[in-house]
């Protein structure tokens, strides 16, 4: 079924950010039609050309988030890989690990995963519920002897709460523990600068904020961390070919195999977008669709969103409950009436709902979770308003809905 794309409002962004800007899409096209090659694995001068798409790359991610070594960017194929990157290539045997209840589950299963198998501990740190966000103390607290690494979602993709990672990177930092940020919700909304944050390990999509292709992915290593981590796996770099064990080499090291070169070429002239826009720019835009979205939602009978209420310490990203009426139906009945694209259920942090206290099903045999509506970089003001007048159509629903049965039960009986 074809849709037109025009006429309907793109909530989504948490998930994936759409649309994206159109240098990306004649970036891949080039690399498709005019290059083609696997950057290392000739000589000739499309393999070169390759290479160079792939290094520009590397150079936009570090001057992008203040990086010390462009080739300390490792390609990934998305946050999530590289996440498991840091968690299974960090932790041995015996180590301690903290997270906090926000965390998503690319971070939760890697560590339940090695904590079921008896190889670490770790520690799942409290938020505040109302407003998600941990206080850095309660992290400071939960050190231990043995904590190897401290795992932070800087942005939580069920209520948008920011967390203060450059309080949590200087006691990461005090106390010697490697530092692993999540930027899944953050990068590209907000700015990230590595050196100043203290942050060892970052972790980012290359589809969410950063506005490129589905199937890329970003790694930053602080330089000298790479000697902490091992790889998770090996294979052929074109590189030292002659040898049968992994380069040692940044960034080699850690990229065995060919890269997703059209992904990357896209990636790249999205980055370079963000880089021309200006990060403070897009972080206004954030700030402004945020502040209009709060201010036309409060107060409204019976729908409630979650997370810090005002613009503070979030991103746009909220997930809402109108009393009585299930996440899944909201999703269907945003999209049917009024075209606009949202993301029912748990959104793959389980911990993050039963902090909020939307673990449980709103109506028998529904499902349990919110209603999520995520803002980007493309998202308008006018936008902005059609979303909120549509939720506060439907609250206004849902209430004369209940009003009726209500009258109805009140009425006596006819013999």
């Amino acid at each position: 079924m074809t849709r037109n794309f025009m006429q309907r409002i793109y909530c989504d962004n948490a998930a994936t950010s759409f649309p994206k800007p159109p240098q990306v899409l004649k970036a891949m096209v080039n690399y498709a039609e005019n290059i083609g090659a696997s950057a290392g694995r000739g000589a000739y001068a499309e393999a070169r050309q390759s290479a160079v798409v792939i290094r520009t790359c590397r150079e936009r991610l570090n001057t992008f988030f203040n990086g010390e070594n462009p080739d300390h960017f490792i390609f990934t194929l998305n946050c999530s890989d590289a996440l498991n990157m840091v968690i299974h290539g960090l932790l041995k045997s015996g180590d301690h690990a903290i997270c906090i209840a926000m965390d998503h589950n690319s971070i939760l299963r890697p560590l339940n995963e090695l904590t079921s198998r008896g190889i670490i501990s770790h520690t799942r740190v409290a938020v505040q519920a109302r407003t998600g966000l941990v206080n850095p103390a309660d992290i400071r607290a939960a050190l231990t002897p043995r904590t190897r690494l401290i795992a932070i979602g800087q942005g939580s993709n069920v209520t948008g709460s920011v967390q203060h990672i450059h309080e949590i990177g200087k006691i990461a930092g005090a106390a010697g523990v490697p530092f692993l940020v999540d930027a899944a919700q953050t990068a590209g909304h907000i700015p990230i600068d590595v050196q100043a944050q203290g942050i060892d390990f970052l972790a980012c999509p290359g589809h969410k904020g950063l506005l490129g292709p589905l199937g890329t992915g970003v790694l930053y290593i602080r330089p000298g961390m790479e000697n902490q981590l091992r790889t998770i796996r090996e294979g052929g770099t074109g590189s030292v070919s002659e040898r049968d064990a992994q380069p040692e080499f940044m960034p080699d090291r850690f990229e065995p195999g060919s890269h997703n070169a059209i992904g990357i070429a896209g990636l790249s002239e999205a980055v370079q977008w963000l880089l021309d826009q200006g990060i403070n720019t897009l972080a206004a835009h954030q700030r402004a669709m945020c502040e209009a979205f709060i201010a036309g939602v409060t107060g409204v009978p019976g729908l409630e969103y979650f997370g810090p209420q005002a613009v503070t310490d979030r991103v746009g990203v909220f997930s809402v409950r109108i009393a009585g009426v299930d996440p899944l139906v909201l999703a269907n009945e945003l999209e049917e009436q009024f075209g606009i694209l949202t993301r029912p259920g748990l959104h793959c942090a389980p911990a993050a709902h039963q902090t909020i206290g939307t673990d449980q099903p709103v109506t028998l045999g529904g499902i349990a979770g919110t209603t999520r509506l995520s803002f980007g970089a493309f998202n308008t003001s006018e936008q902005i308003k059609t979303v909120v007048a549509a939720l506060a159509t439907l609250a206004a629903r849902q209430a004369e809905r209940q009003s009726s049965q209500s009258r109805s039960r009140a009425l006596p009986a006819h013999v």
